[in-house]
């Protein structure tokens, strides 16, 4: 039990990943624009910091403005020691920002400027001959990002450029950007997914999906050929598919600063304990402790994570 936000913001660093991956993380990098802060942000920003944390190789594929938000922007990323491959800078449109809502509880919402300097991403040939070169194990994209259709474009030419990488879809609804054909889409295309409860209920009403966790995992496993799947249920935990071993897990109690950025920490440690062969009962523990311990500080990105489990 875990009685308050000191218990697992610990400094423990994370143990290494049973074999760390390389990752393509494809979408928006934003500023989160909060009533008293701005902070950087975006989903697949999250959790590219979060899977380097992890011990694992995250290669970002973005955009920032020629602006003063896109030089900060920059500037943070370098302190986070990602690698800056597929960082482009554009003077197209400016850096992307979101105004973030807290409401009661769990509830936030996000109104999101579109467009945006990541809507003005260019792979050529040789930028995704230069990604692909790494060899990268996994693919990791949302659904903000391909709601424009040249963004679209960019995730199918990095999913055809990696035939062999699991390709782990993060739904991350916002509103005004659930196109239930792309959605559709995005699904076929995924090998993992992960997704909340609201969004569970959007699949059930737009896809036909079962609404019941369990039976939503496999029907969709069943349908899309899934090797894994997730329902997240904010401080209540998670119901998870690994293979044919499902488990449900309770969350880990925790006095909540914010909830931005803490489904992005789970699903970094989602993959990494698949990427590491865990059980789904393990990966599930792991990835709602790492969840709860970035809901439990202010900003998505924390100074510290907690220690993954030892082999």
């Amino acid at each position: 039990m875990v009685n308050s936000n000191s218990d697992i913001l610990s400094l423990h660093s994370p143990q290494p990943a049973a074999s760390s991956l390389v990752a393509l993380v494809v979408g928006e990098v934003l500023w989160d624009q909060f009533p008293d802060s701005t902070r950087l942000g975006g989903a697949p920003l999250n959790f590219a910091v979060h899977l380097k944390r992890l011990g694992h190789t995250p290669l970002l594929v973005s955009a920032v403005g020629t602006d003063r938000l896109g030089e900060d922007a920059l500037a943070a990323i370098a302190r986070f020691g990602l690698e800056t491959t597929g960082l482009q800078s554009t003077s197209r449109f400016q850096t992307g920002t979101a105004v973030v809502c807290l409401g009661p509880g769990e509830q936030t919402s996000f109104a999101i400027a579109r467009p945006a300097a990541y809507d003005a991403i260019e792979l050529y040939d040789r930028d995704v001959r230069q990604l692909v070169v790494r060899n990268p194990a996994w693919v990791y994209y949302g659904t903000l990002f391909p709601s424009s259709p040249r963004a679209l474009c960019v995730v199918r030419q990095l999913l055809a450029a990696a035939p062999n990488a699991t390709r782990f879809y993060d739904m991350n609804l916002r509103p005004g950007f659930e196109s239930p054909e792309l959605i559709r889409e995005l699904l076929e295309q995924a090998d993992v997914v992960k997704l909340n409860e609201r969004e569970l209920q959007f699949v059930h009403d737009h896809l036909e999906l079962p609404l019941a966790p369990e039976a939503f995992c496999r029907a969709g496993s069943k349908r899309y050929g899934w090797t894994a799947a997730c329902v997240t249920f904010g401080s209540r935990g998670c119901a998870t598919l690994v293979g044919d071993d499902y488990v449900t897990s309770p969350g880990v109690p925790v006095d909540v600063a914010d909830p931005v950025g803490a489904g992005d920490a789970f699903a970094a440690a989602f993959v990494h304990g698949l990427a590491s062969a865990w059980t789904a009962a393990r990966i599930a523990a792991f990835a709602n402790r790492v969840g709860a311990s970035v809901a439990g500080t202010h900003g998505a990105i924390p100074d510290v994570v907690p220690a993954a489990p030892r082999q």
